[in-house]
This record gives C-alpha cells, sequence and structure tokens, in this order.
C-alpha cells in the first residue's frame, strides 16, 4: 500500500547495504582469531578480521537482523490490510486509473499468472539491489529502445551467465518515471513454462495497459526459438516494448536467424573489455583483469573471494553450464534437434561437454585438430620450460627432469578432460570446426589473424577466448600440478616460488598481447589488426587504416621496465621498410607495457591500462 511502500523502501535500500552472515571466534596457536561467515550461491564464505573490523562488522550485522525484524512486521500490516481491500470492488469507471492507461495496482494483485510476473511492490523489490550500481558501456543501447517511438521490434539482451543482463534490465525499469513504471512488468519464466503460457500472460497484461515487459530466461520454453516470431508480430507490433534476456546465447542466435530475423535488436553482454571491468566494478590492473575479468561478479572491496574464477573448480562449472549447456540446450530445441549435425553422436553419448572443455582449454594455443584427437599435452609446460632454461639472470633447467607423463595424467585429470582412449566417439575435423562455429557465435572466441613478410598463402590465426578469468583459472590448475611433481617438490622453497612466478608471469605475458590485440579489434572496426611474423622476429601487434594507406606498429610486455631489447624490431631498418611497402607509412612505433607513458626518441611507450581504457 501506498502509506507502507516509503518506509519498505528505505528499510529494504539500507538492509542490502548491510552484511548477512554472523562472526565465528577460533583459537589458533592460543591466539583466538574472528571470522565474518557468510553464505553466498549456496557455498560458505570466510573471511578474517582484526578484532576493530570484526566489532565494526558485528555491528552492522546486527543493525541488519533489527531492521529484517521491522520490515516482516511492517510487510505483514501491509498484507492484513491489502488482503481486506480486495474484497472492495475493483473500479472500472471510465475515470479509473486504467481507463487512463494508467495500472491501478490493486487490479494485479491477485490475478493468476501461468509464469512468475513482477509489477507493483514485487517489481519494487526487484529493482532495488541495482540502485546506485554504475551502468555499463550497453545500457544506452537499451534505453534507446525502450523511448524510441518505432515499433514491431524486441529488444534481445543475451550472453553468458553473470555479464550483467539483469542489471541491466532492473537499472532500466529504476530509471522510469512513475507512469511508465506502473506500466512495465517483468517476467520470469520458469522450467516447464511453454510460449501458450506466456501468451497467455502477455495478452493479460496488454489487456491491462502494459506497455513495458521484460522476459527472463524465456529461452527457457522449449518452443521458444520455433515461436519467438510471438512476440514481434503480435505485441511488439501492437506497440509494446518487449525486451528478452537469457543465458542461452545460441538459442538468440537461432531464433534471430529465423523466426525474429530483421524484428529485433540485439545486444550481448559476455565480452567485457578492461575499460568496463575498471569502471563498473572499481577493480583495476590488467592483472586483476587476467585473474577475475570477463564476468561482472563484485563482492564489494573483496571481489576476488566471489569471483566466477576464483577457482578451476568454479570456471569448470562454468564452462560446463554457460557454456556447454548453452550449446547442449539449443541445439536441443533448434529445428527439433535435427541441427546437432556431426556432434549428435557426441550429445546421445554424453561426451560433448567433455569435447568443448578440451576445446576451451587449449584453444588459445594450437586450436588444431590434434587438440582433439591426440591424447592431452600441456603445451604450457613446454614453453614454460624453454623459457626458465634461457633465463639470462638464473637459468633453471628443472622442468626439463620433471615426470612428464605423470605430470600430464595428472594435469589431464585435474581439468575433466578425455583422452582418446577414453572416447567412445573419435573426435574428428568435423566435431572440432563445429565446436568453434558454436564458440565463436557465443562470442566467446575470436581470431586475430597472423600475417607474414615474405607473405605465404597459408591462413593462420590466434583464436583468443574473451574472458580471460577462464583461461587463467586453467593455468593455476596447470601449476597446482607441478607442485605435485617430485623433482619440483625436492627444491627449495625460494626456488619453488621463483619458479612458479616465472610460470605465471609468462602465461600473463600471452595473456596481456591477446587482450590488447583482442580490444584493439573490436574497438577499431574499420581498420585491420594482426600480428606480423618476418623470416625471424614478429611484431606483436599491427594496425592498419587501409583508406589512409598508413600502420602503425607495436610491440606488447607484461614487464614494467623499459629495456632496449623491447624495441629491436621496432628500429630494425629492413623490417620497417619491408613493413611501409607492404602496408603504408608507418605512423607509430609503440611498446605497450606496464610502466608510465613516455616517449623515447621516435618510440612511445604507452602504459598498457592506459591504452586500453582510451581505445574508442
Amino acid at each position: 500500500m501506498t502509506k507502507y511502500r516509503s518506509r519498505l523502501e528505505e528499510l529494504e535500500a539500507e538492509i542490502a547495504q548491510l552484511p548477512a552472515g554472523y562472526i565465528s571466534r577460533k583459537t589458533i596457536y592460543g591466539k583466538v582469531k574472528q571470522y565474518y561467515q557468510w553464505t553466498e550461491d549456496g557455498r560458505k564464505k570466510s573471511r578474517y578480521l582484526n578484532d576493530a573490523a570484526a566489532e565494526e562488522m558485528r555491528d552492522r550485522i546486527e543493525r541488519r537482523r533489527e531492521l529484517q525484524k521491522e520490515l516482516k512486521e511492517l510487510k505483514e500490516l501491509r498484507d492484513s490490510e491489502e488482503r481486506r481491500m480486495a474484497r472492495k470492488p475493483v473500479p472500472t469507471s471510465a475515470g479509473s486509473p486504467r481507463r487512463r492507461g494508467y495500472v491501478a495496482e490493486e487490479e494485479v494483485l491477485y490475478h493468476t499468472y501461468k509464469t512468475d510476473v513482477l509489477v507493483g511492490n514485487a517489481l519494487r523489490r526487484f529493482v532495488e539491489p541495482a540502485r546506485g550500481l554504475r551502468k555499463r558501456d550497453c545500457y544506452q543501447k537499451l534505453e534507446t529502445y525502450l523511448w524510441e517511438e518505432s515499433f514491431g521490434r524486441v529488444f534481445i539482451l543475451y550472453g553468458l551467465r553473470r555479464t550483467g543482463k539483469t542489471t541491466l534490465i532492473r537499472q532500466a525499469i529504476g530509471s522510469m518515471t512513475v507512469e511508465d513504471y506502473s506500466r512495465t512488468a517483468f517476467i520470469q519464466l520458469r522450467p516447464g513454462n511453454n510460449l501458450g503460457d506466456v501468451n497467455q500472460d502477455l495478452r493479460w497484461l496488454a489487456d491491462h495497459g502494459y506497455r513495458y515487459v521484460f522476459l527472463d530466461e524465456v529461452t527457457l520454453a522449449e518452443d521458444f526459438i520455433e515461436g519467438a516470431a510471438l512476440f514481434s508480430d503480435i505485441y511488439a507490433a501492437s506497440g509494446m516494448k518487449v525486451v528478452l534476456s537469457g543465458t542461452d546465447s545460441l538459442g538468440f542466435r537461432f531464433s534471430e536467424s529465423d523466426e525474429l530475423y530483421d524484428r529485433c535488436i540485439l545486444l550481448h553482454t559476455t565480452w567485457i573489455p578492461y575499460r568496463e571491468f575498471e569502471r563498473v566494478l572499481g577493480v583495476s590492473g590488467i592483472d586483476e583483469y587476467i585473474r577475475y575479468g570477463g564476468t561482472m561478479s563484485l563482492g564489494g572491496q573483496h571481489y576476488n573471494e566471489t569471483s566466477t574464477f576464483v577457482s578451476r573448480e568454479s570456471a569448470d562449472e562454468y564452462v560446463d553450464s554457460a557454456i556447454a549447456g548453452n550449446i547442449k540446450h539449443s541445439l536441443r530445441y533448434y529445428r527439433y534437434g535435427g541441427h546437432f549435425r556431426h556432434l549428435a553422436e557426441l550429445y546421445d553419448r554424453n561426451e560433448l561437454t567433455s569435447a568443448i572443455n578440451r576445446v576451451v582449454e587449449d584453444i588459445n594455443h594450437r586450436f588444431t585438430i590434434r587438440v582433439l584427437t591426440e591424447d592431452f599435452v600441456s603445451h604450457d609446460l613446454g614453453i614454460s620450460a624453454a623459457n626458465l632454461r634461457k633465463d639470462r639472470k638464473k637459468p633453471i633447467n628443472t622442468l626439463d627432469h620433471i615426470d612428464k607423463t605423470a605430470f600430464t595424467e595428472g594435469l589431464r585429470h585435474m581439468l575433466e578432460i578425455r583422452n582418446k582412449s577414453e572416447q567412445s566417439v573419435a573426435i574428428d575435423e568435423a566435431h572440432r570446426s563445429e565446436i568453434k562455429e558454436y564458440l565463436d557465435l557465443l562470442d566467446l572466441t575470436v581470431d586475430i589473424p597472423t600475417e607474414q613478410i615474405p607473405p605465404t598463402n597459408e591462413r593462420a590465426f590466434r583464436t583468443v577466448i574473451a574472458q580471460p578469468g577462464l583461461r587463467f583459472a586453467q593455468a593455476e590448475a596447470f601449476v597446482r600440478q607441478i607442485l605435485l611433481d617430485e623433482v619440483f617438490a625436492n627444491l627449495s622453497a625460494v626456488d619453488r616460488a621463483m619458479i612458479l612466478e616465472r610460470i605465471l608471469n609468462e602465461i600473463r605475458g600471452r595473456m596481456t598481447e591477446e587482450i590488447v590485440l583482442l580490444e584493439t579489434k573490436m574497438a577499431l572496426s574499420t581498420r585491420r589488426v594482426f600480428r606480423l611474423q618476418f623470416t625471424m622476429g614478429e611484431y606483436d601487434m599491427v594496425v592498419v587504416d587501409p583508406d589512409a594507406v598508413t600502420c602503425e606498429i607495436y610491440e606488447i610486455k607484461h614487464s614494467r621496465e623499459r629495456d632496449p631489447k623491447q624495441c629491436v624490431h621496432l628500429v630494425d631498418t629492413e623490417k620497417l621498410a619491408a613493413t611501409e611497402f607492404r602496408y603504408g607509412t608507418i605512423t607509430k612505433r609503440c611498446v605497450i607495457y606496464r610502466g608510465e607513458d613516455v616517449q623515447e626518441g621516435d618510440i612511445l611507450y604507452r602504459n598498457v591500462e592506459n591504452y586500453l581504457k582510451n581505445l574508442v
């Protein structure tokens, strides 16, 4: 009721800012330690607190409990009054709110829906958690659709799990005027719903003056892909603004190519560039982005503890549910399951998830048929061994003596990847090609070309995973497996720490290159972005402006220090002449690294975070 609404909203807003959970005490070596403990996504979390922080946290938890008690009592009063009002007749005169196009909350409170529909106070409670959160760059596209005058098209907001779709919807609803808000409904589909259920609820809402409808997880309806035109041809064509969202990205792409075709606007949330990661989440640094980038997971200042990619287990679960599950669900219902093509037998034998896991793990290095047909080999091991062996300050050949068979077997089981002998279906080029096709459609993978001087007819490329945290989580699994090797375990603690850090730095270095290449390619869509290899040496990145016949050449380093060796290829006169002959005048020579922005002679040094934040 209106007289309760203001206080209820105040209580819910304050409760949302206060911590749930409790403070526990543990005695460790005779000292009492205090920990803040809470449950998140079904998992217990814990964080150590000093005495002052524990006391402050205890006060905030107690305050939350007091407010929750007040909220419960106030809701009981409100519900009691609503039940009393429900016995009164609903006004239907010409001057009633509904007749004026303004929906009265009393009219919708007691209607029986087929799906989960939120309106009125329930919708306000749904929107509240997003108040005060920063908006993603793509938010403007959603807002433009809601307020433009054109009709007949639906808006599809799609992407992998935990990339901000629901938050965008909450923010859009929360920005509405009182009148527009009263004509807005949020529909949550649940397993078992079909388009018949959705159509029945939409028709009732349309008849009662609702103009803005957001449907979440709409692809749970088994007949969505084949019947999606319902939303554009019936409701959007009649003036309703319809926003469809869900994690089944592939299902939306299938419906866009068939049922919806040119009657939809697509907004994909899966790729989260560094500038958004830093601006929206307030977490800065290329290493933080490498470690946790890819989702909008955030746990306040302790963001790292609740990231989707905080561990190998959580990353593997994400691959299973958000990526492999997405592909399997869409293929199951697209054209009534008739589009599995070469993956049908893998699906029937329950081996499709294993094949996708295998591809995702190895895709940044050697995405070829050998990845799927030969027994699993960790390419990180060979690369790290070579780099440690040639270290100028302290060369170490420890990795050359590791039992590679035992190591590889342990890593393979850790990553839950099946070897050829464990697969009942022989995986060939057709399987690999189709898996890659679907990963591309999910915007999870992007190909960065590699060109050569002298030119060849061979088409080469580097496939980049758009969620860096996923890749790095698997790399850390590799590091943990190293710790189990007998040769490595017998080294001193200092040597072990140095080797492990070197391995991770090599991985971070390669991932920094991929991030810069990907974000440059995505931002500069009218230019060509690629790696350039010579007979000896290479440029990590070349950006060509074909209209101006000019190019820029880059080296990308993970180092914080400037070193003449970083720009040895950038000053090689033969390479420069060959590059200008083929691509045009070189207008910039630049080293992207982790240090400060400076210029030394003709060579620019750009800080990698600054470079990524200024890409437009």
